[in-house]
């Protein structure tokens, strides 16, 4: 045990202590700390979005109605020819024709939207579904509909969303502030994972490559080697994700008290919590209220999230999925001579944790309750990232203990399974590795 405390030590220090390292800590906080000033900037100053200038050549006969303007889109009707207008469009101040041809209002065909540049998808959309509420108010009006009745019809929803907790008291929430998080835990976790994972890999390989591993081999076992190889790479990576946490609410609380004056803290608080009263509607307002300002939605989402529980189960199935995949990768490691050799066998073991990504940043976040959600949060393979992708939404006690469980069996068979490899591989030299060497080294005994 003192010989893998050692090694744990060794490879902490040597790392923690390397410029790149206090480098990487200490400017990734100031980066996530800048990127969420830009939020709160563009939050409280708002962002003028372009307004693109839309010429509208209407020969349609039935369609007589003209479409209203917005912020985004200004449209102009103007008495040209389509084609004289196209020619020189480039000397206009238009950026767009629409061209509105003589089509069968049952069938709309022939439409064309013609720029000096390709219309983004956003405008696309935007001008379509203004044709498409022009042509609708159209036939409700031919149908008796009047005017007044028709206005009548719109209506803005606004859903608050609202989940039953674990007290059986009703808890706010909100599906896009969770999917935020679910989204930013799935990909740090993925990072984290294969970082440090393929730390471990080269830190072997450079120790094998170096004939240093033939010296160490002869004072410490094998399998105390690789240990004390994972646990300290593993402790480095605590490390920083722990400063990263404490560094980036420091320097983001810091910065809030400088940039953000009282007086815009003062409008950010006012526009969401400026209701109070006693009356019946009060609650239902003062959220409507809340979910309009800048900050609503994360506010009131944030209110009823666990975020200790959410970091504390963040950090243990970093622990338990970087130590799970991490003795594959020193296995890896053990089994070259160089890095240019791992490919062949680094995408089997990347293959399920692409997988597990990938699930969880579109299944999962749709379904999180649903069979693939949950199968993927039980194999060790996919679990660290699935659970911490599920846990915004919110995931049963026994489910979590259980997935806990597995992980913890997986990671010991896991570590198993490879130090019978390394413990022959590490002191191969100048053979290619193969599948089927690998699989002798794991049955030779001794």
């Amino acid at each position: 045990m003192n010989k893998i405390l050692l090694i744990i030590k060794r490879e902490y220090l040597s790392r923690v202590k390397k410029k790149s390292f206090l480098i990487m800590t200490f400017l990734t906080p100031l980066i996530i700390a800048g990127f969420y000033g830009l939020i709160i900037y563009f939050s409280i100053k708002g962002i003028n979005d372009k307004t693109d200038k839309v010429a509208v050549i209407n020969e349609n006969k039935t369609l007589t109605e003209k479409l209203a303007s917005n912020k985004n889109v200004t449209y102009e009707y103007v008495d040209k020819s389509f084609e004289n207008l196209k020619k020189n469009l480039n000397k206009s101040d238009y950026d767009y024709i629409l061209y509105l041809p003589d089509f069968n209002i049952d069938k709309p065909e022939g439409i064309e939207l013609i720029g000096t540049k390709q219309a983004g998808l956003t405008l696309d959309g935007r001008i379509s579904d203004s044709i498409e509420d022009l042509i609708r108010d159209y036939k409700l009006k031919k149908s008796g509909i009047s005017q007044t009745d028709l206005d009548n019809l719109k209506s803005k929803v606004s859903i608050l969303t609202k989940k039953i907790g674990n007290t059986g008291k009703e808890e706010n929430s909100s599906a896009g502030a969770s999917t935020i998080i679910a989204f930013v835990a799935g990909v740090l976790m993925f990072m984290f994972i294969m970082l440090y994972g393929v730390q471990v890999m080269r830190g072997v390989i450079e120790e094998k490559t170096s004939r240093i591993i033939e010296i160490m081999i002869s004072s410490v076992k094998p399998f105390q080697l690789m240990m004390g190889k994972i646990i300290g790479i593993a402790m480095v990576g605590l490390t920083q994700f722990l400063l990263w946490i404490i560094l980036t609410f420091s320097i983001s609380a810091l910065a809030v008290s400088i940039f953000v004056s009282k007086e815009d803290a003062k409008k950010i608080v006012a526009s969401s919590s400026q209701v109070t009263g006693t009356n019946p509607g009060t609650q239902q307002f003062q959220a409507a209220a809340r979910s309009d300002s800048p900050f609503g939605n994360v506010q009131k989402s944030l209110e009823n999230l666990d975020l200790g529980k959410i970091i504390a189960v963040f950090v243990f199935y970093f622990l338990g999925g970087y130590l799970f995949y991490s003795a594959l990768y020193a296995a890896i490691g053990s089994a070259v001579d160089s890095e240019t050799e791992t490919q062949q066998f680094m995408m089997p073991v990347m293959m399920p944790l692409l997988l597990g990504y990938a699930l969880s940043l579109s299944v999962v976040t749709n379904d999180p309750y649903g069979n693939v959600a949950f199968w993927l949060s039980m194999i060790p393979f996919t679990a660290p990232i699935a659970m911490v992708v599920r846990l915004p939404y919110g995931v049963p006690g026994w489910e979590l203990a259980l997935s806990m469980a597995i992980l913890i069996i997986g990671f010991i068979g896991t570590v198993w399974f490879a130090a019978r490899i390394y413990r022959v591989g590490i002191l191969m030299y100048g053979k290619k590795a193969s599948f089927k060497e690998m699989v002798k080294w794991f049955w030779y005994k001794g």
